[in-house]
């Protein structure tokens, strides 16, 4: 994908309910589809197999011999698919382990700095993190060798090998697929046609056909996700659009991210007034249906109702939040937008009013969506370092007061409401931020 192109999901829909014979067949090969990566994570999934998941092919030739494909009798196209999903996981697993295990070494109090900086190396250089942990003979390059006998001169290998080990151990998982929901489809595996689109099945030279409710084709790799109870698919296909470059976004914005007000600019501009009223509707049913249910638990009540009516409100919400980021983009005109980092929501304690307010929060779903449309309309986005950014003055620098969402800095004088005060705090810090970047030359 090119600088000049974002990805985003498309969806389509079936037009008619699939027949029960037509949903069977799909199922069976999100079963079999499940089965290859279930075998995939058990085998693979450990360190002795961290050499084969780059670049996979390895994996690939001793899954067509272990004959799992032939017992199966699963088509080649999903097969292989299935392999490669799996190995994606599973170095997205080991990604997360070694940010777990890095932050884990940053809070050692323990380490001194030159074992640090050895685990640090250890983890960023997938050979020697693979060599310390199955203890196979060291392969590097003639410069990244200096590189580690200089750092293992100053530390005790063997004592930050064994550390190495523990911190993986703890806090690897293997993969395991439970839901049969879905699979991937290549374009050898379907063809548009007939305002439809034929999928293959596991019988030879055989597709079923699924109309559709749009004309629209596509040439990707698409994902179909199945509804057996509502006799629906799903189509999930990634396409590339094209960016937008807006003539006259020259502003700089800085935004407030909040629970009552969606957000607030660094000059006092508000998006999202309604934010509170939505926020509050979907955690107050939330709290009222979960007591419904452990009450009448007993009775084994159904929750068709209870996920349609959740969805019904969730998409509301999400389309009002879209609504006012348009809103957002179409009045403030912004080339860059300074953004506050914030922890995630808390919620312990005994206010259960308030907890169902914080667990609902759509701060997620915000940023995702404030993130996307940035990058579709060529908009720079600068996530800023957000401690304190609400209690310190943003015109002079020191401490102040808030009382009743009103910011007082007694150094300076200076009152404003406090969201306006972190908006213009995010704007300040985002811009020493982006002074500081170096500029490479193109």
């Amino acid at each position: 994908m090119s600088a000049k192109t974002v990805c985003k999901i498309v969806r389509q829909y079936n037009q008619n309910p699939i027949s029960e014979e037509d949903m069977q067949k799909l199922l069976e090969i999100a079963e079999d589809y499940a089965s290859v990566k279930n075998y995939v994570h058990q085998r693979y999934g450990g360190v002795k197999s961290l050499g084969k998941l780059y670049p996979g092919y390895t994996i690939q030739n001793e899954m067509t011999k272990s004959g799992l494909r032939e017992r199966l009798g699963m088509p080649s196209v999903y097969f292989y698919l299935a392999i490669f999903d799996a190995i994606k996981e599973i170095k997205i697993q080991w990604t997360n382990v070694k940010s777990s295990v890095l932050k884990q070494v940053n809070a050692h109090e323990g380490l001194t700095e030159e074992e640090r900086h050895f685990l640090r190396y250890t983890l960023k250089i997938n050979n020697v993190f693979e060599s310390l942990l199955t203890g196979a003979p060291l392969k590097l390059q003639k410069e990244f060798r200096i590189k580690y006998e200089e750092l293992a001169s100053k530390v005790d290998v063997k004592k930050l090998e064994n550390y190495l080990r523990r911190q993986v151990r703890r806090y690897n998982r293997r993969l395991h697929v439970d839901s049969v929901d879905g699979f991937s489809v290549s374009e050898r595996a379907y063809r548009y046609g007939d305002h439809g689109i034929y999928i293959s099945v596991k019988q030879k030279q055989k597709r079923i056909f699924i109309p559709l409710t749009d004309n629209n084709q596509y040439t990707r790799q698409l994902y179909l996700r199945l509804y057996p109870e509502e006799h629906a698919v799903e189509l999930c296909i990634p396409v590339d659009i094209a960016v937008k470059k807006r003539r006259g976004y020259d502003r700089e914005v800085g935004l407030s991210m909040g629970m009552l007000s969606m957000l607030v600019t660094d000059e006092g501009h508000v998006y999202g007034e309604r934010f509170k009223d939505y926020q509050e509707e979907l955690s107050q049913w939330l709290r009222e249906q979960t007591g419904t249910w452990h009450r009448n638990r007993k009775d084994n009540p159904g929750r068709k109702k209870y996920y349609a009516k959740k969805h019904r409100l969730e998409e509301q919400f999400h389309s009002y939040i879209n609504q006012e980021l348009n809103r957002f983009f179409r009045e403030e005109k912004p080339c860059r937008v300074y953004l506050p980092k914030l922890p995630g929501a808390g919620v312990s304690g005994p206010a259960k009013r308030m907890n169902y307010l914080t667990s609902t929060w759509q701060k997620g779903y915000v940023k995702n969506r404030l993130s996307q449309k940035c990058r579709e309309q060529s908009v720079e986005l600068v996530e800023v370092f957000g401690k304190d950014i609400s209690r310190v003055c943003s015109v002079c620098g020191c401490p102040g007061e808030a009382k009743d969402g009103v910011f007082f800095c007694p150094a300076c004088g200076f009152e404003s409401d406090r969201k306006v005060n972190a908006a213009r705090n995010a704007k300040k810090r985002g811009a020493v931020m982006v002074m500081k970047t170096p500029k490479l030359d193109k």
